[in-house]
């Protein structure tokens, strides 16, 4: 895995496995994580977390954004910089998104893009935890 802080891209896809296929011959790597209806991609170069969720009704759009960072200090750091620029954030603790346990701040740029500062507590939490993935990743 590549040193952090890297730029997470969200993509909503209609097929995981196409877009697995075709970003494994891109980028010339195998995903990090495979899950049903969902992937990423750990890259080095370039230094970036790809996420890819299924989502037919949603396809070729973005999901949100991130920058992911090594420390849970990081997260607080970043959202104290955001709120002291002023700008409205929430954070979510040990929160179960995307299939590991994350630390995180989100914000919304005036678009309407969500951006998340995160930390990956558990990479690999017990896979029988219930979670409605559907509601994960969203600001």
């Amino acid at each position: 895995m590549s040193a952090l802080p890297r730029v997470q891209l969200a993509l909503n896809v209609s097929d995981v496995d196409a877009a697995v296929d075709f970003y494994q011959r891109l980028f010339g790597a195998e995903p990090h994580k495979r899950r049903p209806g969902y992937a990423n991609f750990a890259l080095d170069t370039p230094p970036l977390k790809l996420v890819l969720i299924e989502n037919a009704e949603a396809a070729g759009t973005l999901n949100h954004l991130g920058v992911e960072v090594a420390a849970t200090t990081e997260v607080a750091e970043a959202q104290t910089r955001v709120t002291e620029a002023g700008l409205a954030s929430h954070t979510e603790d040990a929160v179960l998104c995307c299939h590991a346990v994350q630390d995180k701040v989100w914000v919304t740029d005036p678009d309407g893009a969500g951006w998340e500062v995160y930390t990956v507590l558990d990479d690999n939490p017990d896979a029988n935890l219930l979670v409605d993935e559907s509601a994960c990743c969203s600001s």
